[in-house]
């Protein structure tokens, strides 16, 4: 078997895999039990280095092509898997050909939706699932990406801080412009509303979405989602001279949906009386950019916005508002944030990531103390929650060496209502 391997990072330990194998036959010692989507091509989690990489066996030339489109999203900062490699050249112990495999880097703590709808949810889990899937669209469309196969099941979701990320997963039919044409966002609107209902109506068949939503309905209000969105951020603005507060009234909407201004465009009428306003050139990620200048801390938007408050509050507390931030938030991360997400037993860290953490102790703090009538301390919180919450959590990291179809996704994810 003469195998090509085209790898962004080359890893020896990729001629260990069975590639004379069948995907689907691939023995249970190389696969991670993690929740699988949906998908028209068999995908397998395998174990490689120490880590946990999803293997997708398609055509050689949309792998290769994917493989492409994936890496420029990635290169463009949008929420998109890792790809690693594409293997081709694959030979059966027969001799027979064998499908090309794409290989990515699993999404640490994602899951598909359908592990999300899995346990008992809370009646708003189906808006903030797909409000993360409008937002991820938009920045998508913003960005020249027309995705050709919107759907659920083509796309991964993180917890962050009491919201979800979306991540784009499947590009096999994705391609980048420079910008997109009204046809073409319509078209990934239409393709999105049906597969969205159509989803949902087989979750609902299942008993796994909330008494009395309707799939249709949900579908209608993912698209006026994103219209809301797509026109907060490319909307034109008239008001008088006047008015000129409302240019960083804008501003402050734009940022508090997670988005930056990189330029404004801005003119005024013939004769003078009104300005018009146009944001030129927008990305999301405000934010977790600020966290990062200020932490080093790479987390998601409302994790980050959740992070950045309590930073605030630290500088308030400590009567820091007046010295430069830098430092107080230095001061912050080796004081509070490390310390206390430090303090979690070793072997409960793989329940969640760290910025995920902070934000669910932040939360059980409040319950505490509005339980007890007074403030909490910190270790307190941490003591509590340790003891009577985490250890119920599931693990959203990988579990090595079953294969997942063999666990019942409750089991996989635990029975804690969402």
């Amino acid at each position: 078997m003469a195998l090509d391997i085209t790898a962004v990072k080359p890893d020896p330990a990729l001629f260990d895999l069975p590639w004379q194998l069948p995907l689907e036959e691939w023995p249970e010692d190389h696969l991670a039990a993690l929740p699988r989507g949906i998908s028209r091509h068999v995908v397998r989690f395998v174990r490689l280095s120490g880590q946990v990489m999803a293997v997708k066996e398609i055509d050689e030339k949309l792998a290769r092509r994917e493989f492409l489109t994936l890496r420029s999203l990635r290169r463009m900062d949008l929420p998109a898997v890792e790809p690693l490699a594409v293997v081709s050249g694959r030979t059966a112990a027969d001799g027979s050909a064998l499908d090309a495999c794409l290989v990515t880097r699993h999404l640490r703590f994602s899951l598909p939706y359908r592990a999300v709808f899995s346990q008992r949810l809370r009646p708003d889990t189906a808006r903030r699932t797909l409000d993360a899937l409008a937002v991820l669209l938009v920045r998508l469309h913003l960005a020249g990406c027309f995705w050709g196969d919107v759907s659920l099941s083509n796309t991964l979701f993180r917890r962050d801080a009491g919201e979800y990320a979306a991540y784009l997963v499947d590009a096999e039919t994705a391609e980048l412009h420079p910008t997109l044409s009204r046809g073409q966002r319509e078209h990934d609107l239409f393709v999105a509303h049906g597969n969205i209902a159509g989803e949902l109506m087989d979750l609902e068949a299942g008993g796994q979405l909330d008494e009395g939503e309707d799939p249709i309905e949900i579908a209608n209000r993912v698209m006026h989602r994103y219209d809301l969105l797509w026109n907060e951020l490319t909307g034109e603005e008239r008001f008088e001279r006047g008015d000129r507060w409302r240019v960083d009234e804008r501003i402050r909407r734009l940022n508090n949906l997670g988005f930056d201004i990189d330029e404004l465009e801005m003119s005024t009428d013939v004769d003078g009386t009104t300005i018009r306003i146009q944001p030129k050139v927008v990305d999301a990620g405000h934010h977790s950019r600020r966290l990062m200048h200020l932490t080093g801390l790479d987390v998601e938007e409302n994790q980050a916005r959740r992070l950045l408050n309590d930073l605030d509050s630290y500088r308030a507390a400590t009567d820091r508002l007046a010295d430069d931030e830098e430092l107080v938030a230095h001061d912050w991360l080796v004081r509070i944030y490390e310390p206390i997400t430090r303090s979690v037993p070793r072997e409960l860290r793989a329940k969640l990531e760290p910025a995920e953490l902070f934000h669910e102790l932040l939360e059980h703090r409040w319950y505490l103390s509005e339980r007890a009538g007074h403030d909490l301390t910190l270790e307190e919180t941490v003591a509590d929650y340790v003891r009577t919450v985490l250890p119920d959590r599931p693990d959203e990291v990988a579990v090595v060496g079953v294969d997942t179809e063999e666990i019942p996704i409750q089991a996989q994810l635990g029975d804690r209502t969402t």
